[in-house]
């Protein structure tokens, strides 16, 4: 009874709040994690089985709907997508001396799991239309040392991912996907972090399909399964031992602490539930973004459309830094939260002392960071809140939107 009448209350509220903010015309923030099913219900279900530990049946349930709806070879759970670059970092063999290629226009955990075993992350330059790695700089930055390209799926866009493999193969490399943004995206109708050797998505409160922290690491090569088992469970075959394959279990390999509680796998099926109609709503607000703003002269907009992306982020382009700061503010002074993204890891104190630019400058990289802005984008929003945010984006300029 609990449970049914959590997962009635969470229905309720998704609902009562997209009511008010329609006739109240609130505050349009950036981002909302949502409630869309039954998350409530399946947490006071993970409580009554007595356990609330990694390693139980909603974290299996998880398992088991990525390997198929992808579909995965092997999909292991994490409480991150850092934790599934980590064992990812591990897996690949790296240590000190090698390098990693990577853009530098990302976020640090790539770069930090894979400093953590002593490589060097070499960072290339982006293009200039899907923000992701150029994979035409790609094998000029290609030493003896390297043993990864690690290519990053900014927005939920795809990677050109045939290039990407073919350098891979003709050098020998690792290809581990950062997928962390594009669960449900797809390239040539194959899905992101399915095509490396490995892929690493992020459920984070920020991302499409959300479980507050969440991550998961799929595998795609045999050659890692039974390994990426042992140093999710701290180093020890402690699965093999749960599966009847071992008569104890003990310390194999090195590892640490990955697997996601009960409690946060319990919320992560339930929007697993959902994952379909969460991606189709945001891949049409991103669409109507597209559709309205694409005659404005003084922006650059994404070129690609929803159709094979998840609509997880629409980024603009303006003409230079203080334009950007200025339209934030008049963003902001239309009670509307825009932001900017990523300080190049080239550039942070991080990036200048352990990894290295590949070529001279990265102009691509700084001059998005400079001029990048994220309109705000989450499952609640309505047809009306993108177009008073279109409104304000033309005023802005001096157009009647």
């Amino acid at each position: 009874m609990f449970a049914s009448a959590c997962g009635a209350a969470a229905r309720a509220l998704t609902w009562v709040d997209r009511d008010n903010r329609e006739t109240m015309n609130e505050h349009i923030p950036f981002g909302k994690p949502a409630i869309v099913g039954r998350e409530l219900e399946y947490i006071a279900q993970a409580i009554a089985q007595g356990t609330i530990a990694g390693g139980g049946p909603f974290m299996k349930r998880c398992e088991a709907w990525l390997e198929e709806a992808l579909p995965a070879r092997r999909a292991l759970l994490a409480h991150s997508c850092t934790a599934a670059l980590e064992m990812a970092a591990i897996l690949s063999g790296v240590g000190p001396g090698d390098e990693v290629i990577m853009p530098s226009f990302t976020f640090s955990a790539p770069a930090t799991a894979f400093v953590l075993r002593g490589a060097t992350p070499v960072f290339v330059d982006i293009r200039a239309d899907t923000l992701n790695i150029d994979e035409t700089l790609i094998e000029a930055a290609i030493t003896p040392r390297t043993r990864a390209i690690v290519p990053v799926h900014y927005a939920g866009l795809a990677c050109e991912m045939d290039p990407i493999l073919a350098i891979a193969e003709r050098h020998g490399l690792l290809v581990i996907e950062d997928a962390a943004q594009a669960h449900l995206s797809h390239y040539k109708g194959r899905p992101l972090g399915t095509l490396g050797h490995m892929g690493c998505l992020s459920f984070h409160e920020t991302k499409n399909i959300v479980s507050g922290e969440g991550g998961a690491l799929l595998i795609n090569d045999p050659r890692f399964f039974d390994r990426a088992e042992i140093i999710r469970e701290k180093g020890t075959d402690r699965s093999r031992f749960f599966r009847g394959q071992v008569d104890k279990y003990t310390w194999q390999d090195i590892g640490s602490s990955y697997c996601p509680g009960e409690i946060v796998s319990a919320f992560l099926y339930a929007q697993f539930e959902h994952a379909d109609a969460i991606c189709i709503r945001r891949r049409a607000l991103y669409d109507q973004y597209r559709a309205g703003l694409a005659g404005l002269a003084a922006i650059a907009i994404p070129n690609a459309t929803g159709a094979e992306a998840n609509g997880h982020i629409f980024w603009l382009l303006l003409r230079d830094e203080p334009t950007r700061a200025r339209l934030i503010a008049h963003l902001a002074g239309e009670n509307i939260n825009a932001v900017f993204h990523y300080v190049p890891l080239h550039s942070a104190p991080a990036g200048l002392r352990f990894g290295r630019v590949a070529g001279e400058a990265l102009p691509v990289t700084e001059g998005v960071s400079a001029r990048l802005l994220r309109l705000p984008l989450y499952l609640e929003m309505t047809d009306a809140d993108v177009a008073r945010v279109v409104a304000s984006v033309g005023r802005f300029f001096g157009r009647n939107a």
